[in-house]
């Protein structure tokens, strides 16, 4: 098999290359075009899609058995704009349009479970509640790839979790964060953690590629067994347990003062309710075909909080 991986020189993107080198799968870095787009409904979306001219990035594609799209923009804490709709929203669709015209048999395209807001259980479903400029961003190019629907090519949304590693500063704000006084988790601090780690998507990311028979839709990230508060003491702290009444109130507090804000600090509010509360999610296809790979977030955050980046 032939890969192509749309942003391989990314965070994401990086890791996905160096897990097909492990498997022996040859694969190649495809740069994503700088697109920029007032876009904002997945009609809008699929026509601007349909009018790009993808020649280009078609010749990039062409010969590749799988395409990945590792691209984007990570700003959880990003406000809408064209830049981050472009490379959100409607570079999925592009790059989808442009593996179809040339015979790609699959794209694998990565997006975030953070389309799904505070819902309380992350699933599989096009059912999205997005939240923020980033959120929306991600979950508008879900529905525009929905709503393209390539014929003879299998398309799969990947919703990624938490994705930590090196490299990555929420990663080191994390570890930071739990060696320090402000560490807390609301009680008992057993709620499950969206929290994983960039090797294990990026394995999971060759398995559905390689994957011989039909593959959903949407997968879910498996859930890497840690809980909010074993998250932080992995890396190296000691977190308080917090009622959980008075953290729910600062929550909804915090979200109070976003929205008279226009809602710039979403992103902020939600992390401090991850971080506190957790968010479960369904097993998922990974886990119903045994396709779970290895669990290993807890030593991404171990070396975080150690400093010790010797390997993802």
């Amino acid at each position: 098999m032939s890969w192509a991986v749309v942003g391989g020189s990314g965070f994401v993107g990086t890791a996905v290359i160096e897990a097909l080198a492990a498997a022996g799968i040859e694969a190649h870095t495809v740069p994503a075009p700088r697109l920029a787009t007032e876009a904002r409904t997945a009609a809008a979306l699929v026509a601007e899609a349909l009018r790009y001219d993808v020649g280009a990035l078609g010749t990039a594609l062409r010969g590749h058995d799988v395409v990945v799209n590792a691209a984007g923009m990570a700003t959880p804490s990003g406000q809408d704009g064209p830049d981050l709709l472009g490379a959100n929203a409607l570079l999925p669709a592009v790059v989808a349009r442009a593996a179809a015209g040339v015979g790609v048999q699959r794209v694998i395209h990565l997006s975030s479970a953070a389309v799904q807001g505070s819902a309380r259980m992350l699933d599989e479903t096009t059912a999205v509640h997005p939240f923020s400029g980033y959120s929306r961003s991600k979950a508008l190019g879900e529905q525009a790839l929905t709503a393209l629907d390539p014929a003879d090519l299998s398309m799969v949304i990947l919703r990624a979790t938490s994705v930590q590693g090196h490299g990555r500063p929420t990663t080191a704000s994390l570890a930071t964060l739990a060696r320090s006084p402000l560490a807390s988790v609301a009680a008992p601090g057993t709620a499950p953690s969206p929290i994983t780690s960039v090797g294990a998507l990026a394995d999971l990311v060759v398995t559905i590629g390689r994957h011989g028979a039909a593959v959903p839709d949407i997968v879910l990230q498996p859930w890497e067994g840690l809980s909010v508060r074993t998250v932080l003491e992995a890396a190296g702290g000691r977190p308080r347990l917090l009622p959980a009444v008075l953290c729910r109130i600062a929550v909804t507090a915090g979200f109070r003062i976003s929205s008279l804000l226009g809602g710039r600090l979403d992103g902020q509010v939600r992390r401090v309710e991850l971080l506190w509360f957790g968010q479960d999610q369904v097993a998922g296809w990974a886990a119903d075909q045994g396709l779970v790979p290895r669990a290993r977030v807890r030593d991404v955050l171990a070396r975080a909080g150690r400093g010790d980046w010797a390997g993802r």
